[in-house]
């Protein structure tokens, strides 16, 4: 079973008029991004998609094959798209700030098909960032092995004096740390609440359903109230991952 016409054809558009939007604000220069934003924003959206395939793949592992039936094992990008999370967040943060981020569309998982859900539903939730660390990981040797610390700084803050493929090596390896360092926060609906709701004593659950209605809640305020909160999360990942460059 494949995902239904109208939702492609529906995605594809919003695609293709985000893409002419922006390419027109560009063109008249009301939207200046920079090298390094245009790439890291390039390297975002395969990295997000391996991130999300991952789950289904995982998942079908353990005997769930829903995300399969939806036709979500796949690469291309249209069958990932969030309308909110892969257009229009992305859209006002970059019109806004100049900068932005986003999410796709999460690939549906049904534990109950799984041949042990409590455990299995937990390793497929960590598919994704796990996946990510070792990207994240291999780009970091490759970059290691390649490129000297002055062509490291250069990809980074110089990218109009580097080489294309170092800007995009670079900005591959940190997205994906970003990635892995984000979802693993333990904070329903991200992947780091699965460790929390496995390691859970079941007496303890309907307090935790109550609490976790209000989760999106608490990611607004970790993200936009909490002034510094992601720099906790991002810095140390950041920095464990510029020590392997070393």
């Amino acid at each position: 079973m494949t995902a239904p016409r109208s939702d492609k054809r529906s995605s594809t558009a919003v695609v293709v008029v985000l893409l002419a939007i922006v390419a027109f604000a560009i063109s008249r220069g009301s939207l200046r991004l920079t090298e390094g934003q245009i790439v890291f924003f390039a390297v975002l959206i395969p990295s997000i998609i391996l991130h999300e395939v991952s789950h289904g793949w995982v998942a079908l592992l353990f005997g769930d094959d829903t995300a399969k039936r939806a036709g979500r094992l796949t690469l291309n990008p249209i069958a990932h798209v969030d309308p909110f999370g892969s257009v229009i967040l992305p859209a006002i943060l970059i019109f806004t700030t100049g900068a932005g981020f986003g999410y796709a569309k999460p690939v549906p998982v049904n534990p109950r098909k799984m041949r042990d859900p409590r455990n299995q539903s937990m390793f497929t939730s960590l598919a994704g960032p796990a996946v990510n660390i070792t990207l994240a990981v291999i780009v970091g040797l490759i970059v290691r092995v390649t490129m000297s610390h002055l062509d490291i700084y250069d990809a980074l803050y110089a990218p109009r004096s580097a080489p294309l493929a170092d800007v995009v090596l670079v900005n591959f390896g940190l997205v994906n740390v970003f990635l892995a360092a984000f979802n693993l926060i333990p904070i329903p609906p991200l992947d780091g609440s699965a460790v929390i709701e496995r390691l859970l004593p079941m007496r303890w659950w309907p307090q935790y359903l109550r609490i976790r209605q209000y989760s999106m809640l608490l990611m607004f305020v970790l993200v936009f109230g909490v002034r510094g909160a992601l720099d906790r999360v991002f810095n140390p990942a950041i920095d464990l991952w510029f020590r392997l460059l070393r």
